[in-house]
């Protein structure tokens, strides 16, 4: 009976978390359009972000989902990083990025672009990438490079999909790896925990109010590393942490 009861309440949380969702969304969309009215892009990015981060902090407080971050200090100032995140529900995604300091893009799939409006706000904050057509994976690779150049960090899922294993973390792409081998930019790696709770992602439109967590770790340097045996290091790294909060 309690878990009868538990997902009808989760059902009209959903909607709940939909209509609050929208409305605030319909709110912050024109402040944060005006981020075109910027000449400098990075300066233009953290207002971006800035506005992004207000919106989350609202709807998270709306839906009942108190956040806490920590490990914030491993950003250094004046640095950037490529940012890797650990993958368990779509509410990973408002999340990851409006949390990381400072001026930043994310890696994002192509379709959400052409979601009415939302697409709009969408494309300010991704780099877009369709993982179907080889052609779009190699652009996107560049266009992420071209956002490290700019001073600005990149956040990348290299799980690339949502865990539905029963493994605490999929196998990683060796996309984020090789970029920073490339580029030799630090990775910090970042686990988002709670989301898997409050919408699980064998459950449709469910939402429980939920504690959640991010947890910037310290940063990995690419030096004596080959992409190949940094995915390794970061994985192992972020499977620790992730098995120490259970």
């Amino acid at each position: 009976m309690k878990t009868i009861l538990k997902n009808i309440f989760a059902r009209f949380w959903a909607v709940w978390g939909l209509v609050t969702f929208v409305t605030t969304f319909l709110i912050i969309i024109i402040p944060a359009l005006c981020y075109h009215l910027f000449k400098n892009k990075i300066r233009g990015q953290k207002y971006f972000i800035l506005i992004s981060n207000i919106w989350m902090r609202v709807w998270l407080c709306l839906i009942g989902c108190r956040l806490i971050i920590s490990g914030k200090n491993n950003f250094i100032e004046n640095k950037n990083y490529i940012v890797v995140f650990n993958h368990n529900a779509l509410l990973d995604i408002p999340l990851s990025a409006p949390f990381v300091p400072g001026a930043h893009k994310t890696i994002g799939k192509a379709s959400f672009s052409k979601v009415p409006l939302f697409g709009l706000f969408y494309k300010i904050g991704a780099i877009l990438i369709d993982r179907s057509d080889e052609k779009s994976r190699a652009k996107s690779y560049e266009a992420m490079k071209m956002v490290l150049s700019k001073g600005m960090h990149m956040c990348i899922y290299p799980e690339g999909t949502r865990n539905r294993s029963n493994q605490v973390l999929k196998t990683f792409f060796d996309g984020a790896f090789k970029l920073s081998f490339e580029t030799q930019k630090e990775i910090i790696p970042c686990i988002i925990t709670g989301t898997k709770i409050a919408m699980p992602i064998d459950k449709a439109f469910f939402l429980l109010p939920t504690k959640l967590s991010m947890t910037f770790l310290p940063a990995v340097s690419p030096e004596g590393f080959t992409a190949k045996t940094m995915n390794v290091h970061v994985h192992d790294l972020m499977t620790k942490a992730l098995l120490d909060r259970k």
